[in-house]
């Protein structure tokens, strides 16, 4: 029988659409094709519909592929949809995608869908109403005014700080608009300045519609995450997140809740059975109250003196690959397959539907065939082990399970070896992992052989990549992906691979070194001139080390006094050497190779950098960097960048 057709929406309209995107490629990732057709389905921000080409799936960023998609993607209506899918997982958020507008559109056309209805989704979404509806049902929230855009117009510092007054508040409070989400425009104020500007600059997050504020108190104590479902009439909460800002941080940001490694995720929260209880019971209460279906998401405070107080219910939540769902799920023994499989399956049953399970005879089936067993690294000793979690569990989530057997294995500051299942592969940092892995969990590098057939590097910098790992596994005869020892250790060290290109007739920029023995005994304006003159080197130029990657201490030296001030706090951190490098401007790209005697370069990517440099925020947090692939160059200019290229690998 055909399997059942799922769209998954993402993109939309609102602010929150690389978000939103974000979320989209992790569910088409991990749908079970074994039950279902996937069909990506992406809306532009002005409202268009395009059935997702998959080579645009794992983009970066929506301006990566958006002028192409008109070219490219075919272009469906609403109407039309109805006729090619059976059923639309929603990832998109905040406004018209979790305020009922695309809800009712659904409605309209027939099509199922996951998540609250349209009463559900538009009470989710205007928080000023949701509060109101919240306290009617004795539900405690924060306590707080609400601004509306006109009033924005006329109102004074003092006419706001009366209207807290009368309710009971002072600074500081916190600020939020009244229709987004993902931390956008919220504000912790603690001056009675900056409390009128940070109003506006709420209400005009989104540039293209004003929208009310909310003026809340500024709460205390341990900040949860629970996340509901719905089974049948029945609601059941997954084990509590806490969270726990970064020092000099007054709220849950943005960056913190999407760059890897950022601020500390504690699932199961550290709090006592009672007040586990009591707050799962207030959101089930929420979710029940405000008419959420399947899955919610609410966020909120217990206080020191033992408040539950609830401060943003969602009818939807994030699906990126290490969101506060898969890590509540994991404490479960859910992976995120089973979870988002879980999520449908309930969806169609309350619609009468009925998924096509092709599953059990195809393990049945396959069973006889044995699965190769990769052994995935992650972590490692350097300065990039959050990044190679994050290339690890991707490897991890994404090796087909018909064809291998994935085992993560951590790689601590030691080098050593531990087994992780789901619920300590999808923890936040490196640093979470260390502290709860034991002794039982250590595998021994000589064991490798006995428990896996292939071994895949996901370490970045460090041991993991000079060569050191490299021989570890060829010492036990495994193989192994990527470079050898020799190329590994030699492209560590980024002076001494430019002076090899050189050598060979590539074009490098000119580089040198500055010891951090010299700079401590010879450091002074005139130390650093004649090593720029003898280096050739002239200002501006690039301070970096020369044996790390993804933009870690990177930084751009205008002048002698800036260079200066760079090396001496460069110099506090472990390095022993600071690589000055010739700043170059032109196109940046970024070129992929793979092969081995016979080898395909991939089209070349553009990497554009607001500040000059590309930052680890670029790279890393969705919506802030940005590719175009391939690059906006002439065919003959594409095709010398990959000859060289080719050449180089």
């Amino acid at each position: 029988m055909a399997k059942l057709r799922i769209a998954v929406l993402m993109g939309g309209k609102s602010i929150e659409r690389e978000v939103s995107f974000n979320s989209g490629r992790t569910i088409c990732d991990h749908l079970d094709t074994n039950n279902y057709d996937i069909i990506p389905l992406f809306q532009t921000e002005t409202g268009e519909l395009y059935l997702l080409p998959h080579h645009f799936l794992h983009r970066g960023k929506i301006a990566d592929f958006l002028a192409r998609l008109p070219k490219e993607g075919a272009q469906v209506s609403w109407d039309r949809l109805k006729k090619i899918v059976d059923f639309v997982y929603l990832a998109v958020h905040g406004r018209y995608g979790e305020d009922g507008t695309v809800q009712g559109m659904l409605e309209i056309m027939g099509i199922p869908y996951l998540g609250a209805k349209v009463l559900g989704s538009s009470l989710g979404m205007d928080k000023i109403v949701q509060k109101a509806y919240l306290i009617a049902h004795g539900i405690d929230v924060a306590h707080g005014i609400s601004i509306t855009p006109k009033e924005l117009h006329t109102l004074t510092k003092e006419q706001l700080l009366s209207r807290l007054e009368q309710k009971g508040l002072s600074l500081p409070v916190i600020v939020k608009p009244a229709h987004e989400g993902s931390s956008l425009g919220i504000a912790s104020v603690t001056d009675p300045n900056d409390l009128l500007p940070a109003c506006q600059t709420a209400s005009s997050v989104d540039p293209r519609r004003k929208q009310g504020v909310i003026v809340e108190e500024k709460l205390s104590g341990m900040e949860f995450v629970c996340v509901t479902l719905q089974k049948g009439s029945e609601y059941v909460s997954f084990p509590l997140t806490e969270v726990v800002i970064e020092e000099k941080s007054h709220i849950f940001d943005y960056e913190q809740k999407y760059m890897p490694g950022r601020a500390l995720k504690v699932t199961p929260a550290r709090c006592s059975e009672e007040a586990r209880v009591r707050i799962c019971d207030a959101c089930r209460r929420a979710s029940e109250v405000l008419q959420f279906n399947t899955i919610s998401r609410i966020d909120g405070f217990l206080t020191p003196d033992g408040r539950v107080v609830l401060v943003d219910p969602n009818s939807l939540t994030g699906m990126s690959p290490t969101t506060f769902l898969f890590h509540q799920a994991a404490e479960h023994g859910m992976s995120h397959t089973d979870l988002i499989n879980f999520l449908i399956e309930q969806e169609l049953r309350s619609y009468g539907i009925t998924a096509q399970h092709h599953a059990k005879a195809f393990s049945m089936s396959s069973s006889v065939i044995p699965k190769i067993r990769v052994a995935v690294l992650l972590g490692g000793d350097s300065n990039e082990r959050e990044t190679s979690l994050e290339s690890g569990r991707n490897v991890c989530y994404k090796l087909s399970p018909q064809k291998y057997e994935a085992i993560p294995l951590f790689v601590n500051d030691s080098m050593e070896l531990f087994r992780l299942d789901q619920k300590l592969l999808i923890k936040n940092s490196t640093k979470a992992i260390a502290g709860l892995v034991t002794p039982e969990l250590q595998v021994l590098w000589s064991d490798l052989p006995a428990i896996c057939d292939f071994v895949f590097i996901g370490l970045h910098g460090g041991k993991g990549e000079n060569g050191a790992v490299q021989g570890a596994i060829e010492t036990l005869g495994l193989p192994y992906n990527g470079p050898g020892v020799l190329a590994s250790a030699l492209c560590i060290d980024k002076f001494k691979t430019n002076n090899f290109l050189r050598a060979q007739g590539f074009h490098v920029p000119n580089s040198h070194l500055i010891s951090k023995a010299d700079w401590l005994a010879l450091g002074s304006d005139h130390f650093l001139s004649a090593e720029i003159k003898k280096a050739q080197l002239s200002f501006p130029l690039v301070v970096k080390p020369h044996d790390d990657g993804c933009s870690v201490m990177v930084h751009k030296a205008g002048n002698l006094a800036e260079l200066a001030s760079i090396l001496d706090t460069f110099f506090t951190s472990s390095k022993q050497v600071a690589l000055l490098e010739e700043l170059i401007v032109g196109m940046e790209l970024t070129v992929g190779v793979i092969g081995n005697d016979t080898i395909t370069v991939l089209p070349p990517s553009m990497a554009v950098a607001q500040n000059g440099i590309l930052s680890m925020q670029e790279k890393f947090l969705p919506g802030a960097g940005e590719n175009q692939t391939p690059a906006p160059l002439p065919a003959a200019a594409l095709q010398l960048v990959q000859k060289v290229i080719g050449d180089v690998f």
